[in-house]
């Protein structure tokens, strides 16, 4: 029995495409402004924090890369009813994380780093079920990458310590992902 499919092979082309083009002019295409907003801060306190712009630059390309490639996944009907059951959880865990990440931002000494590293950690483990038998082992530890950076406990006190310029960042970055709460695009 012959398993070609053109409806896989155009997938594949359109993840392999994503992954060699994810740029910032790219995501552009893919990404509203505001969401291109946080990334770019995202990346200023990255680059800030690690001391290393190329490192930085690869944590965003990665993240880009990992949005986009689940944009496509989903957009072209690729998760099963149990698959699109974790993407819900998801996409609702990560709806509680910008909340959290906001409410620690707004309310004065309530920061927890081992809350908000423990929500990045379910999300990044939900996002393995979810993409599991789609997304290549590159694709897997491009995850683990981002999530893993994202959720240090020392990173995290740096970007809401007091010291500057960690807390422009963070403002720049609530203010973008709390206009997203507001808009229900999160």
């Amino acid at each position: 029995m012959d398993t070609f499919s053109t409806k896989n092979l155009a997938l594949q082309a359109q993840k392999k495409l994503l992954s060699k083009m994810a740029t910032k002019t790219i995501a552009n295409v893919f990404i509203d402004d505001t969401s291109s907003e946080i990334l770019d801060e995202l990346y200023r306190a990255t680059k800030e924090y690690t001391h290393n712009r190329k490192e930085a630059q690869k944590i965003i390309k990665n993240l880009i890369k990992i949005v986009m490639k689940l944009g496509v996944l989903y957009r072209n009907g690729q998760f099963s009813p149990e698959e699109l059951l974790v993407m819900e959880r998801f996409r609702k865990k990560v709806h509680t994380l910008a909340m959290t990440a906001v409410s620690f931002h707004q309310i004065d000494f309530t920061f927890d780093r081992r809350v908000m590293s423990g929500v990045l950690t379910e999300c990044r483990d939900l996002l393995h079920q979810a993409v599991n038998g789609h997304l290549t082992a590159k694709s897997h530890s491009r995850i683990n990458h981002v999530f893993n950076h994202f959720a240090d406990y020392e990173f995290l006190s740096a970007l809401y310590g007091p010291s500057e310029p960690y807390r422009t960042h963070l403002k720049r970055i609530c203010d973008g992902v709390n206009k997203m709460l507001e808009e229900d695009n999160i």
